[in-house]
């Protein structure tokens, strides 16, 4: 799979995500992310409405509950049509293949589905002194996408910092969807586990989700093109 540069549209209203993506005017529609503030304040429809744009999309709701819920619920977002959604892989295997199995279509389609190891705002302390969890950070991380895998789902969410371990243990072709990324000149804001567009390339993810680098900058078009020629050359 070709690697791509993900917007991540934190925006609390349809008019000001509509707003953003007017600005793109040319034939490349930049592969999108829809998250909690946006989908909880305006509902399914935006999904729908940025859809028929022509954009992709990346929902991100990080479904984490019993298995037979997440089920339910993936099959209630599978009707969605989006290319790429997830869970939490802290939910157990038995959770994601519950996923699997809701997000799949009568006909067999489903939208890609990956796995959210560490938030990249968790650090190894907070991992081990606030959630208990002894191993370090990397070996966690590890660890949770073999689950993923083993589950059938198609990759992770990590971050760029943990990319190449993911592909050591899991293969090339299990994605790995870094956010995390700043440029080499901006602030790293409330990220910690954070690289560039270009250092994400040679470590090796698949896709880098950006939000304030591109959504907050004076030229968001520019900065757009900056990740994409930084990132895919």
């Amino acid at each position: 799979m070709n690697r791509d540069v993900i917007i991540a549209c934190d925006f609390s209203s349809k008019e000001a995500t509509l707003d953003f993506l007017d600005k793109f005017k040319g034939s490349r529609k930049p592969f999108v992310k829809i998250g909690m503030e946006l989908y909880y304040s305006v509902g399914p429809d935006i999904v729908r409405e940025i859809k028929a744009r022509g954009h992709r999309i990346f929902l991100d709701l990080k479904l984490h509950d019993i298995p037979n819920t997440v089920k339910k619920a993936m099959r209630v977002l599978s009707e969605l049509d989006v290319d790429m959604t997830n869970v939490h892989a802290a939910g157990t295997v038995a959770m994601m293949k519950a996923a699997v199995e809701g997000l799949t279509r009568p006909d067999g389609s489903r939208p890609l589905l990956i796995a959210v190891t560490q938030l990249t705002s968790t650090s190894e302390e907070a991992m081990q002194k606030e959630l208990l969890i002894g191993s370090g950070i990397n070996e966690t991380i590890v660890h949770y996408a073999r689950n993923a895998m083993e589950a059938g789902l198609d990759g992770v969410v990590c971050s760029p910092l943990e990319a190449g371990m993911v592909k050591a243990a899991c293969g090339s072709g299990f994605l790995t969807v870094t956010p995390g990324i700043r440029f080499a000149d901006a602030a790293a804001d409330d990220q910690v586990r954070i690289t560039t567009p270009a250092r994400a390339r040679e470590i090796g993810s698949d896709f880098i989700v950006v939000g304030r680098p591109i959504t907050a900058a004076p030229d968001p078009v520019a900065a757009y093109e900056r990740c994409l020629r930084e990132f895919i050359g």
